[in-house]
């Protein structure tokens, strides 16, 4: 008798905890709500429906036509010489833009984390281009780079009379280095002197004390402690990179809803966009969209492989480092 009351009570005193735990579960799951149906609702359905798009070969408007054509769309992207020029462009303008961008931007927050006065102006004033909308600057550079009547172009007449650069057209590629490193030089002037102001001061002051200039101190502990972040830039540079789109357009001719961009800067992603809405091609601009998924996934778990070569942290250097 006495070991039936004991177990009822065990079964009585186990029963509010139980009601806790369930209480605790649903209110998580309700503060997830939000963020879980937007990952059902604008991730997996669009990805998955564009997956099964890339596999026919829907023209956006009829789907009474619509047929299954399997890796048709993909083979027809290897097979097809604007999508490998395209993606070679683009890997060009990414090895030319992001090694440009970062060393700008690293620099210029070298500069600014100096103890110099005005830095707080300085910051703020190379910070503004990035929150400058993207249409009136390039506008305002497309003034600036013109081939007859730019100001890059009447400044190298003063050394060389009649320079005519094309720097729009077949020289696209350089202009819009100049534009992309314009507009991004205040995010990664930020994201450096973020990074930057971390170095312990205590290592740089018994540098100095044990003799070591300027150059030493660069070179051995802080380029060395700032590489997580020059790593972080860099994965973000990348895949920035491959997504550039609405540059190259800008710089092109055609209508409001049609824009032809210069053929040197005919990158992967504008390809992509005049084989959707130009040709109405939605099955195959949707493979196009994939490989390219594929090509940055690559490029990024790459960079991740390399990482634990040259990659310090706080806790020592990774496996396989020195």
């Amino acid at each position: 008798m006495a070991a039936i009351q004991a177990l009822a009570l065990r079964r009585t005193a186990r029963r509010p905890a139980s009601a806790r735990t369930r209480r605790k579960t649903v209110e998580f799951y309700l503060f997830i709500a939000p963020w879980l149906l937007g990952l059902v609702l604008l991730l997996a359905i669009p990805l998955a429906g564009g997956l099964a798009t890339s596999l026919t070969n829907y023209d956006g408007l009829n789907l009474f036509n619509l047929k299954f054509v399997g890796v048709d769309n993909y083979a027809r992207a290897f097979n097809d010489p604007d999508a490998r020029f395209a993606l070679g462009r683009t890997l060009l303008w990414a090895g030319l833009n992001v090694p440009i961008w970062m060393v700008l931007s690293f620099g210029l927050a070298l500069i600014l984390n100096q103890n110099i006065r005005g830095r707080g102006f300085f910051r703020t004033l190379f910070y503004i281009p990035t929150v400058i909308p993207v249409v009136p600057m390039v506008w305002v550079w497309k003034i600036f780079l013109d081939q007859n009547t730019g100001l890059l172009n009447a400044i190298l007449s003063v050394f060389r009379h009649g320079t005519a650069i094309p720097w729009l057209s077949e020289y696209a590629l350089f202009g819009l280095t100049a534009i992309a490193a314009f507009s991004g030089l205040g995010w990664g002037m930020v994201v450096f002197l973020a990074g930057l102001q971390d170095i312990p001061d205590e290592l740089v002051e018994a540098a100095r004390i044990d003799g070591a200039n300027s150059w030493q101190v660069l070179r051995h502990i802080t380029l060395p402690l700032m590489t997580p972040v020059v790593f972080f830039v860099l994965v973000l540079g990348v895949i920035s990179s491959f997504q550039q789109f609405v540059l190259p357009l800008l710089l092109g001719n055609g209508t409001e809803q049609l824009r032809y961009p210069p053929r040197d800067a005919y990158f992967f992603m504008v390809h992509t966009y005049l084989q959707l809405f130009g040709h109405q091609r939605f099955g195959y601009g949707t493979a196009l969209l994939w490989l390219l998924f594929v090509v940055i996934l690559g490029l990024t778990l790459l960079l991740f492989k390399t990482q634990r070569y040259w990659v310090y942290t706080e806790a020592g250097p990774q496996d396989g480092q020195p």
